[in-house]
């Protein structure tokens, strides 16, 4: 057993690595015993965002079609995908009816759509912003024809903290009034920059003041923003939460998050909508790293459904 392993603690690598051999899945498609036994709604639901498998993915080990059979397998029944990983098929509807297929026949709910490289929402210039605009639009529709109910976008922008504030709020209008008639939303993640910063972008989702126009805090990447009052700033106007993980300890949790301070966050803003997994580390392997995150939920679900 190498160092990491014993990190990890022998019991729980084990139990991880039984499930993702193959033997385990009915394991891990089991509800937990406390949610199955009440027969309440879940304080939360689970999905899985696609950038958890990013390595499989650019080996080309796995397809973005085969992405909601692998979320089903590993006991996951939504999935959040990654624009990047399709990136030339968002008009394709012979390609976007065979996914939906695809989910329809493993009972996968499609949640989200990520998009990343279709420009600055709050480029200084006009004409790049209205551009960045226009590029985003094709996602709203094949978010729409997925069954999704929201596509992610970035906040970059240049400038002062006041300017960058005023850019990405237009931008990010514009995009959210076209999205609205089509019942899709746009939502934004602290994804560096000052998008980082949870009041900076509270104030630009303020300033949109859309209803269809929230956010999608991550619990991983405000860096030098404490995580906490970041996603509490965020969670008003959240409607999707992305539990970031990198490294768990012999204890099943996370290194880098207190998952449960963090959840009771994200439960205290009225939030009853999909947790996503979001797993970024480089040991163990995905599956394994995807089921120690998806156990700490559960755990902590367990527990505040017990507390509550």
């Amino acid at each position: 057993m190498n160092e990491h392993m014993a990190r990890f603690g022998r019991r729980q690598f084990l139990q991880a690595g039984a499930v993702a051999a193959g033997a385990g899945w009915a394991v891990a498609r089991m509800e937990t015993p406390l949610l199955a036994a009440s027969g309440k709604e879940p304080l939360f639901k689970i999905s899985l965002a696609e950038w958890s498998f990013h390595r499989t993915l650019q080996k080309g080990d796995m397809d973005n079609l085969d992405f909601p059979k692998a979320a089903k397998d590993l006991g996951i029944e939504a999935v959040e995908y990654v624009n990047q990983f399709f990136k030339d098929k968002a008009e394709d509807e012979q390609y976007l009816g065979e996914l939906e297929k695809r989910c329809k026949d493993e009972g996968i709910t499609s949640v989200l759509i990520m998009c990343d490289g279709e420009g600055n929402l709050g480029d200084p210039d006009n004409a790049k912003r209205k551009q960045a605009v226009k590029n985003h639009q094709k996602w709203v529709h094949a978010a729409k024809r997925l069954g999704c109910h929201s596509i992610r976008v970035n906040a970059h922008s240049e400038g002062s903290r006041e300017e960058q504030a005023k850019l990405a709020a237009d931008g990010l209008r514009q995009l959210s009034e076209y999205a609205a008639p089509h019942k899709i939303g746009v939502i934004v993640e602290n994804h560096g920059g000052l998008s980082s910063h949870g009041d900076w972008l509270a104030g630009v989702i303020k300033s949109v003041g859309l209803e269809n126009c929230g956010t999608l805090p991550d619990f991983g990447n405000f860096y030098e923003y404490d995580r906490y009052q970041g996603v509490k700033e965020l969670m008003p106007f959240a409607k999707g939460v992305s539990a970031k993980s990198h490294e768990f300890d012999d204890q099943g949790n996370e290194v880098r998050t207190d998952y449960r301070r963090m959840m009771e966050i994200v439960l205290d803003a009225g939030y009853h909508g999909y947790v996503g997994i979001e797993w970024e580390g480089d040991q163990p392997g995905e599956r394994e790293g995807i089921l120690l995150t998806k156990q700490l939920l559960e755990r902590v679900r367990d527990e505040l459904s017990a507390k509550a």
